[in-house]
């Protein structure tokens, strides 16, 4: 599917989910998609990431705290459910659980948005152990470990829609 293709209405309503509850990002770069200049492959997701990376420090830090928490029972976009469904994240015991919600708590008060990872591929093993050692990371390295994250989550939500 070619973004150009598309109507405003529709473009959003494909693309506006793909960075977490921002549809701002789809709108941002709307010009340059309805010109026909984001049909090459890989033009949408350099598009779009360009559009977050050039936001301000508020909105970069807004798109950050739309993201569930991991092994959260709140509610939480259909993208979302299936990423974490697909790294086993709905089928934690409760020692697992625990865990999560412990680092959760951790990771939130040391850095004031939740942990955010492309768990595509990861194991509930993998996802613990990348917590861990991020809650050591300095705010700053964090942030930008975030933005990173969620740029790979959006990379493959991209590669599903087109």
């Amino acid at each position: 599917m070619k973004p150009s293709s598309l109507s405003h209405a529709q473009f959003l309503a494909v693309f506006g989910p793909v960075y977490e509850a921002s549809p701002w990002v789809a709108e941002g770069v709307w010009p340059a998609a309805e010109a026909g200049r984001l049909d090459a492959p890989g033009a949408l997701a350099q598009a779009m990431r360009a559009q977050v990376d050039a936001a301000p420090q508020e909105m970069r830090l807004a798109l950050i705290r739309a993201h569930p928490e991991l092994a959260s029972r709140a509610r939480m976009a259909q993208a979302s459910v299936r990423e974490q469904s697909g790294a086993g994240l709905d089928q934690c015991d409760a020692e697992e659980f625990a865990a999560f919600q412990r680092l959760n708590g951790a990771y939130d008060a040391r850095f004031g948005f939740p942990f955010i990872v492309a768990v595509k591929g990861m194991t509930r093993a993998d996802i613990l152990a990348a917590f861990e050692a991020r809650l050591a990371n300095d705010p700053e390295t964090e942030f930008a470990a975030a933005i990173d994250q969620i740029h790979r989550i959006a990379g493959f939500r991209l590669a599903e829609l087109t």
